[in-house]
């Protein structure tokens, strides 16, 4: 963690930046740094109540008992696994973070309020949704029906209670195998909520373990896709209380070791989608892909909920135009009269 600090003596103002590596640190613990910060310039340090030594939570999870229950649920959902979902071609999983671009979309407010309702409805929740919508676009993506995406869990939900507030990196990214094939919307659906909410109860295990789980040989990457699902506050209402107050959140950026990252903004009231990846691919294109998978998959709850999931549309008309047509048209004039040699001399 690193922090630079500068006199912006034109605005009158000072200027913090601040630099944290995910490996020590997670939103959580950022929040309860924050929360220390104010109680130590109020005077009232001395009032903390002690954090629990982050040691602890590695001590319970390397058990071996917690091993061997990891190990069995990831051998169950990985042991077929014997090629990895590589969306695009991008397989480098060990990035630094360069030649990175985003993009940022709010979803419409008919969308939103479609999912929530759908998500109601079937009596799942709305993340079961976006993680099979995002199934389908990375089988689209990669030409598999088997897919395995990471996703990136909270880490403190079945921490202890004294670990839950403590400090450190709880978050953990750990493999979601889907398969998109002939099976229902439906089906899908539900099946995709009880996997998450058994990966759920192991979301300590190491992501080199379940790696290790699969069918794969060699060091070839398990998946170079991440889908983060998270609850955020509207930048207008995340306002700060006391003398935290008077500090201005100027912008932030965040990035991965992975190629491939959509996360989910779920603001309680809307929708929003961020997508990294590493050029040449369009972050536009990823957030379009997910926006039309999510609206295909809305249309078949409501209309056709054993349509197969296979079958879900992850291109809007335009880029389908685009795909199909535009980049197709390759008819040339040419003269008639040489034969195939005589051309191919000419070029």
């Amino acid at each position: 963690m690193r922090f630079v600090l500068c006199e912006d003596s034109a605005n009158q103002r000072w200027l913090l930046l601040q630099r944290v590596h995910h490996l020590i640190c997670d939103h959580g613990t950022m929040m309860r740094v924050a929360q220390e910060v104010e109680a130590l310039m109020q005077g009232h340090g001395g009032n903390l109540a002690p954090v629990s030594a982050f040691r602890d939570l590695i001590a319970q999870t390397c058990r071996a008992e917690h091993q061997q229950a990891h190990e069995a649920f990831f051998r169950e959902q990985l042991a077929d696994i014997t090629e990895p979902t590589l969306p695009f071609g991008l397989s480098d999983v060990y990035l630094d973070g360069c030649k990175v671009h985003d993009c940022h979309i709010r979803l419409s407010s008919g969308l939103n309020a479609r999912l929530r309702y759908l998500a109601r409805q079937v009596g799942v929740s709305l993340a079961s949704v976006c993680h099979l919508a995002w199934a389908r676009v990375i089988a689209a993506a990669s030409g598999q029906q088997s897919v395995v995406f990471g996703t990136v869990l909270l880490g403190r939900m079945h921490a202890s209670s004294a670990a839950a507030e403590g400090l450190g990196v709880f978050i953990n990214t750990l493999p979601i195998r889907l398969d998109i094939d002939e099976q229902g919307v439906l089906p899908a659906l539900l099946k995709t909520q009880h996997v998450l909410a058994q990966t759920l109860q192991y979301e300590h295990a190491s992501l080199a373990l379940a790696q290790r789980c699969s069918g794969l040989q060699g060091n070839a990457p398990l998946f170079s896709a991440l889908l983060n699902y998270r609850h955020n506050q509207h930048e207008k209402t995340a306002t700060r209380d006391g003398l935290l107050a008077s500090i201005e959140w100027i912008k932030g950026e965040e990035r991965s070791n992975y190629p491939l990252i959509l996360s989910v903004e779920d603001y309680g009231d809307a929708l929003g989608l961020s997508a990294q990846v590493v050029e040449p691919i369009a972050p536009q294109r990823i957030c379009s892909m997910m926006e039309e998978a999510l609206t295909s998959l809305a249309d078949a709850l409501e209309q056709d909920p054993q349509r197969a999931v296979a079958r879900l549309n992850v291109l809007s008309a335009q880029e389908r135009q685009r795909s199909l047509y535009d980049y197709n048209q390759t008819e040339v004039h040419y003269p008639h009269a040489l034969c195939v040699q005589q051309l191919f001399e000419q070029q």
